[in-house]
């Protein structure tokens, strides 16, 4: 069978059967164009849309960025004009004699393809090398052939559907439909795995088509995609699309906000663009050139890159949207359809770019989404769904501020408590008190300018602490880091790029250098961890001085301190701001101590005093409320809006509802999850219930309704002693054998005091009318 005997007739046509099933829409303006977008070897991010921003081109530097593939699967650029060219036709011969010589491998190929479009007469070889079934048996030997799946007319149906696709002379149908239908039967034999049409496997299966391997080839080839290229849990909902919206929030947190306002998550437009690896949408030509260059990547998460890049390409256009939600999703998903063989060159080269800014963890602590072992699953129970954003290991924070040139470097921001931060730190460091956000907000807002002024001054010094990547570090532990999460998604809705977390806090750090100082006491606790307290000296090697400092006995400098130097230029209330954040000599912020045990910390609450009782007294039962310091370990804690869904709650009009006959108080406030994110909303006051009205940003003067509580199921309002307007409010039942806590809510109120009391005396009346 010949090579053009087998074409796509018409241009990004969707299966019927498949999921969406949804065509262009005739008037979507077509995506911008990429090559606006490329960026030179040393572009720079700009603030404007997501573009990229060129800088003055050097002398001898390329002019033109080629997707090509390195020793370590990642692309470089190649320079024309100052090169000669090859002359036609040579390089081809050279790829050709190495595939024929046998015994080529993986490196070989790239070095002589250079990211140039493969002859169609060599792909079948290069796929299979960069696939590593080469030599393979035939895995079908064995089998009898039998076609009788309790789903096999519905895979015969779709085989069919296929082969009428292509361009498939007639006498030749059956064979291959045959063929395919084999590959998806045994596959699913071997596998134990039910078929249905909306896994994407015909789509994988029809790029595969047009190289006419033998049906040996063909199985092994598809076997390799599904095991190296399609993540677990490739489905709604599932981890991946997760995981690629932390990538989009990590590099475009204005355009992951706007989709999360949406409600457009992941897996709602990109489904088909994993699940298939962009062959769903685009035309032949465009899926065999986009593959010929990941397929040599060798590297299975570079297709997220590829998503990002559409995402980020038509940024304008999405956020410029005013159709409803169905008809963006629509657009999004079916844009890969724009594409033509001229942008795959600019679209590789943008995905590069993103790649080498984003940290090495993307990748290392999400591993287990490819490959068939089963290892490392069970230990990897990390809920993304949940997660406030990227996380990144300590061993990669100290690695990549040791590196030299271009790559991730991390501002690492302390956010523990002044006495923590003081007791041990990284000495690269910077300090910012969480607990400040919510005590001082003005001192806070001063020490996150100082922040960032700090940061600016080592990206421009080249220190060792610089670096344009923010990356948050907490204890370790949960219940302390709360705060710190409330600063970090404090950065997130400002739509700062670059925010990651440090995945274990500083318990991690510690155990991290801990396990690497049996390699050798060059790699002590001395050499990364400084002290301000006056329990460990303040040293530091990061400038490649001794760790135990100069024979004099002054020792090494902290370079937080030289930071602080850094910015005595500027003026004197920065300045004293900057040193009271990194030295932080000023008096701890007041915490429960967590070495308390459980009966002395619960008597650290105080009761409301007696004179603003009203009505009877508490009945028998334990204090309906303690208005002071929530006990930091509480196991009945249940975040009662999380359980809940936004498209189906009622949406109200918020001024209507607040001139109800009915609601005796209204209390504007922020809804605060446990993970620290911040809800505008309104907690409205009746005789009988409490609500809370979460603000739809997207549609001013609407609310969801957040919750319905009855005011006879308060069993509980704390506070903390530092944070008064920090309220929690606890639902559950009280009886001779306790309280039941059943639902827990947090709310940030300006004036908590007259809001706790004016709800304590409304529960007292609705307590009392039932006693009665």
């Amino acid at each position: 069978m010949k090579t053009e005997n087998i074409r796509i007739s018409g241009r990004a046509t969707p299966l019927p059967y498949s999921r969406g099933a949804a065509r262009p829409l005739p008037q979507r303006p077509p995506l911008p164009g990429f090559r606006a977008l490329r960026p030179a070897p040393s572009a720079r991010r700009s603030g404007r849309r997501g573009r990229l921003q060129e800088e003055r081109p050097q002398a001898g530097n390329a002019s033109r960025a080629r997707f090509t593939a390195g020793r370590a699967g990642t692309s470089t650029a190649m320079a024309e004009g100052e090169e000669t060219p090859p002359p036609p036709g040579s390089w081809i011969k050279d790829l050709a004699d190495a595939l024929d010589e046998g015994g080529c491998d993986l490196e070989t190929v790239r070095n002589i393809i250079q990211g140039r479009q493969l002859p169609a007469d060599l792909r079948a070889k290069v796929w299979k090398i960069a696939l590593n079934v080469v030599g393979k048996g035939d895995s079908l030997a064995s089998w009898d052939g039998s076609l009788d799946l309790p789903e096999q007319s519905i895979i015969h149906k779709d085989c069919q559907e296929l082969i009428d696709q292509l361009s498939v002379p007639e006498e030749e149908k059956s064979v291959l439909t045959l063929d395919i239908e084999s590959v998806i039967t045994f596959y699913c034999k071997s596998r134990n795995v039910k078929y249905s049409s909306c896994l994407g496997w015909i789509h994988l299966l029809k790029p595969l088509v047009h190289l006419h391997l033998p049906r040996s080839d063909l199985y092994n080839c598809f076997y390799a995609i599904m095991n190296k290229f399609i993540p677990r849990d490739c489905f709604m909902k599932g981890r991946p699309f997760h995981l690629f919206r932390l990538l989009l929030q990590y590099h475009e947190p204005e355009l992951c906000s706007f989709l999360d306002t949406k409600k457009m998550t992941p897996d709602s437009y990109a489904l088909n663009w994993l699940g298939s690896l962009f062959s769903y949408y685009c035309s032949a030509e465009v899926t065999q050139a986009i593959w010929d260059g990941y397929l040599q990547q060798a590297d299975p998460f570079f297709i997220y890159f590829l998503m990002l890049i559409i995402l980020v390409n038509a940024k304008d256009v999405i956020l410029a949207q005013e159709s409803d939600k169905e008809e963006m999703i629509k657009f999004l998903e079916t844009s890969p359809a724009n594409f033509d063989l001229e942008d795959i060159e600019d679209l590789f080269s943008l995905a590069q770019y993103y790649c080498s800014k984003t940290p090495a963890s993307f990748r290392k602590d999400n591993h287990s989404l490819f490959g068939s072992s089963l290892l490392g699953l069970k230990d990897d129970d990390t809920d993304l769904s949940q997660a406030l954003c990227l996380a990144v290991s300590v061993s990669e924070i100290l690695q990549a501020n040791q590196q030299q040139g271009e790559g991730v470097r991390f501002f690492v921001v302390d956010c523990r408590p002044a006495e923590q931060y003081n007791a041990g730190h990284l000495s690269t460091a910077f300090h910012l008190d969480s607990d400040l956000m919510l005590q001082n907000p003005s001192e806070f807002a001063q020490s996150v300018k100082s922040l960032l002024e700090a940061q600016k001054q080592s990206i421009e010094s080249g220190s060792i602490a610089g670096g344009e990547h923010l990356c948050f570090m907490g204890s370790g532990r949960e219940e302390e880091d709360m705060y710190m999460n409330m600063v970090l998604a404090h950065f997130l809705q400002k739509n700062k790029e670059y925010v990651s977390i440090a995945k274990g806090g500083f318990m991690a750090l510690q155990q991290h250098l801990a396990d690497i100082n049996v390699e050798g006491p060059e790699n002590g606790y001395g050499h990364w961890i400084a002290s301000t307290s006056g329990s460990r000296n303040s040293i530091s090697s990061v400038d490649g001085d001794t760790p135990n400092g100069s024979g004099d006995g002054k020792g090494v400098k902290s370079l937080v301190n030289k930071m602080t130097v850094a910015l005595k230029t500027k003026s004197v209330n920065v300045k004293e701001k900057v040193i009271s954040f990194i030295e932080n000599t000023s008096t701890p912020v007041d915490r429960i101590p967590f070495n308390i045990s459980w009966p002395d910390r619960a008597s650290l609450e105080r009761h409301v005093s007696s004179s603003d009782r009203v009505g009877k007294p508490y009945r028998g039962v334990k204090p309906v409320f303690s208005i002071g310091d929530e006990e930091e370990y509480d196991t009945d804690e249940i975040d009662s809006s999380s359980m809940s869904d936004d498209d189906r709650k009622e949406v109200v009009n918020i001024q209507t509802w607040i001139n109800k006959p009915d609601v005796k108080y209204n209390f504007p406030c922020n809804e605060v999850k446990e993970n620290g994110h911040m809800f505008p909303s309104h907690l409205l006051v009746t005789a009988t219930h409490m609500y809370c009205l979460r603000e739809i940003p997207s549609r001013k003067g609407l609310a969801y309704i957040q919750s319905r509580q009855a005011l006879n199921s308060v069993v509980k309002i704390t506070s903390k002693k530092k944070h008064p307007e920090l309220i929690t409010f606890k639902y559950g039942n009280s009886n001779t054998s306790g309280i039941e806590i059943l639902a827990v809510e947090r709310y940030l109120i300006p004036n908590a005091g007259d809001a706790t009391k004016a709800i304590k005396q409304q529960i007292m009346k609705v307590l009392d009318a039932l006693e009665s």
